[in-house]
């Protein structure tokens, strides 16, 4: 169970002693307090763990400093929607909004090879009104032999170009605790030009160690993939893990699902379940084209498969996009042959605000029905 405290009730109020003496008093039930710093509002609440069902909804919102209680519903308790559960969920890092009811495009490297292809990149994300990017410092790869990615020794220049071009959210994907604290370090010693987004990779989505430490920083908010070979719920459950341990700044990925069904794609493309994942959580959904499809491929009408998958899960409702490009695919360090050219980002921009548009107009005409 679930219960939602008045706003700005601080955890030294009285009010807020005397329910948290009050909760101690149920047998076989603990707590954990969570607040969350809205934009205008520190958010409260108290979830309740062990045997809940013998508590009623009535009482507990009779307690002094609650405003709602929720009954939990779904295995993923902090991050799941609940029936009854009206609350909104959305974040604000770095000057850049998360929710469900927004989109943002991270366009970058998939691998950060040079300064010169970086400062490209960046230079062209800003020419076409962008703050976000992907940049990949530490590289997962099936061959021991292939590219690891230059890792903690190229975060200085990336984070001061980033700030010189004023990106405010880089997605970086991490394998290992370590990496976290890298990073950390490095946007210290740079003053904080810029702002990331941890990335956990598919390969890592049970890594439950990886999670827990990351879960236990609530600085820097996650994106988390689906894995690649486990079902939609053992992933939602893997993102779980994160808020478990605090950090609720969590934005779920999909990015294709592996099995030779999605030949010739790289992968088999999952986006038809945007709706599902934001029916089931309150997270925002990104997609990942480019490691879906994994090609430049494109169709009879010149439009790349890229692009078509891209407008799929935009116009399903997804909320971020994370994309390849490079300055010149041809020497890019790690897929190379799935990144689009700097001077297709304006075509791939409008595409997306051609389907976005769409999914809005979806909206108005979904609201306007009358239920049946």
């Amino acid at each position: 169970m679930i219960l939602i405290l008045e706003a700005d009730l601080g955890e030294q109020s009285p009010i807020f002693q005397q329910l948290l003496t009050h909760l101690r008093g149920f047998s076989g039930i603990h707590f954990r307090v969570h607040q969350e710093q809205g934009a205008e509002q520190v958010l409260s609440e108290i979830y309740l763990i062990g045997d809940t069902k013998p508590l009623r909804i009535e009482d507990m919102e009779a307690l002094p400093g609650v405003e709602r209680a929720v009954r939990v519903s779904r295995e993923y308790r902090l991050l799941g929607r609940h029936t009854g559960d009206q609350r909104t969920h959305g974040f604000d890092y770095n000057g850049v909004r998360f929710s469900q009811d927004n989109l943002n495009v991270f366009a970058g490297l998939c691998a950060v090879d040079t300064p010169e292809h970086v400062e490209q990149m960046l230079r062209a994300l800003q020419e076409n009104g962008q703050v976000c990017t992907r940049m990949g410092a530490y590289k997962p790869r099936t061959s021991p032999y292939a590219f690891q990615g230059h890792g903690k020794d190229c975060l200085p220049w990336v984070f001061e170009l980033a700030g010189k071009y004023d990106m405010r959210v880089i997605a970086m994907e991490i394998l290992h605790e370590s990496h976290m604290d890298e990073i950390r370090e490095a946007l210290e010693k740079t003053g904080h030009p810029t702002g990331v987004m941890l990335q956990i990779g598919t390969r890592n989505t049970q890594n439950f160690e990886l999670l827990k430490a990351v879960g236990r920083q609530q600085e820097l908010p996650v994106l988390l993939k689906r894995g690649f070979g486990i079902t939609l719920e053992e992933s939602l459950n893997a993102a779980e893990y994160l808020a478990s341990e605090g950090n609720t700044k969590v934005v779920f990925g999909l990015r294709g699902m592996k099995t030779n069904l999605g030949d010739p794609h790289r992968n088999f493309v999952d986006f038809a379940q945007v709706p599902v994942v934001k029916r089931l959580t309150r997270m925002p959904v990104c997609i990942d084209p480019s490691h879906s499809v994994g090609s430049r491929d494109a169709g009879p009408d010149g439009i790349m498969d890229v692009f078509h998958v891209t407008a799929q899960g935009v116009v399903a409702g997804a909320n971020m996009i994370l994309v390849d490009f490079h300055p010149d695919p041809a020497t890019a360090l790690v897929d190379g042959p799935q990144a689009l050219l700097l001077k297709e980002l304006p075509w791939f921009l409008e595409d997306v605000r051609l389907a976005r548009e769409t999914y809005e107009e979806r909206k108005l005409l979904a609201t306007a029905q009358t239920p049946i």
